[in-house]
């Protein structure tokens, strides 16, 4: 009888548990989402109390007055190539590093997977030497190429672990109905990556979009993203709060959005071994 009872209080303490975390996971953002309408006068009333009047203009004065407008720009247009080519080139390696065997294939992965064992600190003044030989020194380009190679690390990890769980079944089945090497990647096994490939579009999308090192070396002016954006916001409106937190609102609302889009992908594509070495 004890046993059964036990039993039964476990899930209401797990479900305590969870919901404590949640708060504290969600209360700060709840703090700030109020705090971007507000009047600095009223911040002494605490970070949770409703604003009096719900006015954009804290954002207004973040986008034009701190040239967010500029930063976004400059975000999205770092942003999308490195996605787009680092899901591409990791779709190709993990379909080859998780289905064939060659030789070196084991040595030729822990070459690639350096990228996620180094830490960027020690690289960042070769890669500043490199990109200024090369002439990309304050350029896109000096941004795009680093976060493509640290992107195509992960991507390879993630996507190898996905493909290797893939029935070998399947695979001999459509090369025996003709299909060649890339006729099983792009017509059989990428409709079927599409849980892994999108979770792992998310997390590119995210870090590349919060990157705020390697952008605040290697460009200056218009050139930077919205996080050094950011930065610079709270040296300029140190005393503004509210536009700081309108500030911060509007950094973090793309990745927020494209969660919410692909939520039901990210999770099934977390929970189907899309990571399993």
């Amino acid at each position: 009888m004890a046993t059964v009872t036990r039993r039964r209080r476990q899930p209401w303490l797990v479900y305590l548990l969870l919901t404590l975390f949640m708060l504290g996971a969600i209360l700060p953002f709840v703090g700030i989402f109020l705090t971007a309408f507000k009047e600095t006068p009223e911040l002494i009333k605490g970070p949770f109390a409703l604003p009096e009047s719900w006015s954009l203009k804290n954002f207004v004065a973040a986008w034009e007055g701190a040239r967010f407008a500029t930063y976004f720009q400059s975000s999205v247009i770092v942003v999308v190539p490195v996605v787009i080519i680092s899901a591409l080139l990791a779709t190709m390696s993990g379909y080859a590093l998780g289905t064939m065997k060659f030789p070196g294939d084991n040595l030729l992965l822990m070459l690639i997977l350096l990228g996620l064992m180094m830490p960027f600190e020690a690289v960042i003044i070769p890669l500043w030497q490199i990109m200024g030989s090369l002439g990309l020194r304050n350029t896109y380009w000096s941004v795009i190429l680093p976060q493509v190679a640290l992107s195509f690390s992960f991507g390879t990890f993630w996507m190898r672990g996905h493909f290797k769980n893939v029935p070998s079944e399947l695979i001999d089945a459509a090369v025996v109905d003709g299909c060649s090497t890339w006729g099983v990647l792009w017509r059989v096994l990428f409709p079927l990556s599409r849980p892994a490939l999108l979770s792992m579009i998310v997390l590119v999308f995210m870090w590349t979009w919060n990157e705020f090192f390697l952008v605040l070396v290697m460009v200056t002016g218009d050139l930077r993203t919205l996080p050094v954006g950011l930065a610079l916001l709270r040296g300029r409106y140190a005393s503004d709060v509210p536009t700081m937190a309108a500030g911060a609102m509007i950094v973090s609302l793309p990745v927020l959005i494209l969660y919410l889009i692909f939520q039901r992908h990210f999770i099934r594509g977390m929970i189907s071994g899309a990571i399993k070495a």
